[in-house]
């Protein structure tokens, strides 16, 4: 038994942690991100309002809120070797399963239920990777490698948001058209006006990708009901309209065209052409959906409709009728989204999917198997239960466990809420508050300069945290997360037109996110040390999903209430309480530090 020991330790010294650290940690961090945002961006260019991605992609937070519940059967049943190869297949066949669901009708409704399997597994994984790092490495080597462990599971987010970003709007230019947005509302002073007008102004090419553009950007229409043989006149026209320019595939018949003096509700006229040419053989088919607001107003004619290279600069009719009985102000936000969006994000979703099998392989050879790493109840011979409630028991009986909840739940508070908001922020029209910017290049500011910003904060925190521990450096790395979120508050005032500066602001903050939040998982580390630590450890970060969950719930719908300058700057006040907590914790002045000896 010794001599086996004693071999076993030696392939654990053989295997160089940067074989596998880097590789674990970005596979961990990759489901998170594509969950948690990617997924935010996704349903933004699917057409979801902003305060449902709020509110439904919070609620994935939940499985890491609640993963201390089955943490304690990762310690007691299997390896964590076991686990982690395990959920990285289970990952990539979820990826498979949203790709799959995409292009369905409730596509919402089946992806979010593939997010839920995603969100599960990854936090399964989270709970063995976590633990197989305490396992593999001795303390020295762990506050060294934090920071490369933060560096590349960030790497892994901005990887996510960043590069997979990228790609789809890539896809998104080459397969379709960049959306347009607008609004439609009631005005109950307002008589009919509409007329169906033919411009002879030639329409002039505009410059950046092809995307639809709509006129009026805001539509009112008054409240006065009309009779029925008017609107239908409107809407017969603009339907022939249509089909005459080659909008529509085929003539789709309209019942009910006879003259008629019953009243109905009064209708509006849009235009919808392209911002320029698409090449000889394109065609581009969208559709409208109202994606918020009153489902009063509906549109009659115009839902789907095919742009060419022959059409593009005529106008396509879109008639709107609202319902006879409103006779208040409401409003709707209406969006065309070209039908080949989805296939944008199915290749995107596939990619990864066959990422997690690479992963799966790679693991399975490279990880080294740790003596310690064996299952609670085989290593003690003991009850299962027992030990589920016991490695809970030890976790509260720690000193001051009350505080360290509190410190958990509120050092990202303002985070939890910006993150869920910075995507749409800059997707979102300058109309609106946003910075109008496509998916792509979204993508391309968290993927480049925001990713080396990020990768030097990371192992900076990691270093000085060796060197000087984490007590010592704790609340200059929490000023670090939490102060540079004010450039948010900047841009959303400026709204900046020069990509160079929004990319330095981002930098800013990434650098901030990565020295500050090595700060946050050491302290995990410290508090998880111990017989559980995979248990306890899990219980720290289900606190931290905890307290990312429920303020990121209710960030969708503040943001609409207040705007985004109004919202950035209450994230800033949002941060006021982690200072104050952070006062209060219980830390070893030398914890982190490299010892001599090491």
């Amino acid at each position: 038994m010794i001599v086996k020991k004693t071999l076993l330790e030696k392939r654990e010294k053989i295997i160089n942690p940067w074989k596998w650290i880097p590789t674990l940690y970005f596979a961990e961090g990759l489901p998170y991100v594509i969950v948690i945002t990617v997924s935010v961006i996704m349903y933004k260019r699917l057409g979801i309002s902003n305060a449902d991605i709020a509110l439904y992609t919070s609620w994935l937070y939940l499985p890491w809120v609640i993963k201390p519940l089955w943490s304690p059967v990762v310690d007691i049943l299997r390896t964590k070797r076991f686990w982690i190869t395990t959920m990285q297949l289970t990952i990539g066949a979820g990826m498979a399963g949203v790709a799959f669901t995409i292009p369905l009708p409730d596509f919402f409704q089946f992806t979010l239920a593939f997010f839920w399997l995603l969100a599960f597994s990854s936090a399964t994984h989270d709970i063995s990777a976590d633990g197989f790092y305490m396992l593999a490495l001795p303390e020295n080597k762990q506050s060294f490698f934090v920071g490369i462990r933060s560096t590349f599971y960030r790497v892994a987010m901005i990887a996510g948001q960043g590069l997979l970003v990228i790609l789809a709007g890539f896809l998104e230019t080459t397969f379709s058209v960049g959306p347009a947005e607008f609004k439609v509302s009631t005005r109950p002073d307002q008589f009919f006006q509409q007329t169906i007008q033919l411009d002879s102004t030639e329409i002039k090419p505009l410059e950046g990708r092809i995307r639809i553009v709509a006129s009026p950007s805001n539509l009112e229409i008054g409240t006065r009901p009309i009779t029925k043989d008017a609107a239908n006149f409107y809407r017969d026209f603009g339907h022939k309209f249509n089909i005459m320019n080659g909008f529509n595939q085929e003539l789709i018949s309209i019942s009910d065209t006879t003259s008629n003096d019953e009243l109905v509700g009064n209708i509006g006229i849009l235009k919808l052409h392209l911002s320029k040419k698409p090449d000889d053989g394109d065609e581009y088919f969208v559709k409208l959906n109202n994606v918020e607001g009153n489902t009063s107003i509906n549109i009659i004619e115009g839902q789907s409709l095919k742009f060419t290279s022959k059409n593009w600069n005529k106008p396509a009719f879109v008639i709107i009728q609202i319902d006879p009985n409103l006779q208040q102000k409401v409003e709707a936000t209406f969006v065309v989204n070209s039908e080949k969006v989805p296939i944008a994000w199915i290749f995107t979703f596939v990619i990864i999917a066959l990422l997690f099998v690479v992963f799966f392989a790679y693991h399975k050879m490279v990880l080294p198997k740790p003596v310690t790493d064996k299952s609670v109840l085989r290593y003690h011979r003991t009850d299962s239960l027992n030990e589920f409630f016991r490695a809970f028991i030890r976790f509260f009986e720690k000193p001051k466990v009350l505080i360290i909840i509190g410190f958990l739940l509120l050092y990202r508070l303002g985070e939890s809420q910006l993150v869920k908001m910075a995507s749409p922020f800059m997707l979102d029209g300058r109309d609106i508050g946003g910075l109008g910017l496509s998916t792509s290049e979204v993508g391309f500011i968290y993927g480049t300069i925001g990713i080396i910003a990020l990768i030097l904060g990371g192992i900076l925190g990691g270093v000085l945290i060796s060197k000087s521990g984490l007590k010592k450096l704790l609340w200059w790395m929490l000023i670090a997360i939490n102060i540079p979120n004010a450039v948010y508050v900047y841009m959303s005032f400026v709204q900046p037109t020069s990509v160079l500066l929004i990319n330095a602001c981002v930098a800013l903050e990434q650098f901030g996110y990565g020295f500050g939040f090595t700060a946050y998982m050491m302290y995990m580390i410290y508090i998880s040390d111990g017989e559980y630590k995979t248990s306890h450890y899990a219980i720290a970060t289900g606190f931290m999903a905890l307290g990312m969950m429920v303020p990121g719930m209710f960030s969708g719908f503040i943001q609409e209430a207040i705007g985004y300058k109004y919202f950035f700057i209450w994230v800033l006040i949002a941060t006021i309480p982690s200072f104050i907590i952070a006062k209060f914790i219980p830390i070893d002045s030398k914890f982190g530090m490299k010892r001599n000896d090491a």
